[in-house]
């Protein structure tokens, strides 16, 4: 399979690109990292689910951290074997993070709105099912699309942190409830980059 043009020309822009991420997930996690001091007052109605809601932010933070890292074509060419299990090491994060956010899910989720909750285990799903699918790819050898499936994974990692931010903005705007813009927030955000990211790799693959 040749390397498509548009693959080439966004190379370019791809350092700037996973600076920007690196650096938005940093503030994302200074803002988390409040929980881990295992407050009662700012944890609120996640006491009771603590160790659960660590969990899953000690997986969702580690799996952003090492996504740049993963990306980053120097880094991996010369850190080959190191790159290999930070993979390992990201897909055990996913994995935790993600049962964890299902269990979260359907016990206070649910407790705000059905649709809140489903919304939460379809992002849940996706993360597991892309990582698991960038590892099996690797596992057959097939480069290429586990690059791709690797890409969608991170899109999906990054999905919670763009929710996080958008749903802010429109809160200071006053616009509608949370549970009225919450949901809509999650798949777009997925739905979104996942299809633009698709547009890209199927440009102009050979058949």
């Amino acid at each position: 399979m040749k390397t498509s043009t548009i693959h080439k020309k966004l190379s370019l822009f791809w350092p700037g690109v996973l600076l920007f991420l690196f650096l938005i997930a940093i503030i994302f996690i200074t803002d988390e990292i409040k929980y881990f001091g295992l407050k009662q007052d700012i944890l609120g109605r996640y006491w009771d689910i603590k160790w659960w809601l660590i969990s899953h932010l000690s997986g969702g933070i580690l799996a952003l951290i090492l996504g740049p890292l993963q990306f980053w074509t120097k880094f991996r060419n010369k850190f080959l074997k190191l790159h290999r299990t930070l993979g390992k090491i990201y897909l055990i994060a996913i994995l935790i993070a993600s049962l964890s956010s299902t269990y979260m899910a359907w016990n206070t989720a649910v407790a705000i709105h059905f649709t809140w909750a489903l919304s939460l285990q379809v992002l849940a799903f996706m993360w597991i099912a892309t990582a698991f699918m960038a590892y099996r790819t690797i596992r057959l050898k097939r480069i290429q699309q586990h690059k791709e499936w690797m890409i969608r994974s991170y899109i999906v990692t990054f999905g919670f942190v763009a929710f996080r931010f958008i749903d802010d903005i429109l809160r200071d705007a006053d616009i509608g409830t949370f549970i009225e813009r919450a949901p809509s927030i999650i798949y777009t955000m997925l739905l979104i980059p996942l299809f633009a990211a698709e547009l890209i790799f199927q440009w102009d693959k050979n058949k």
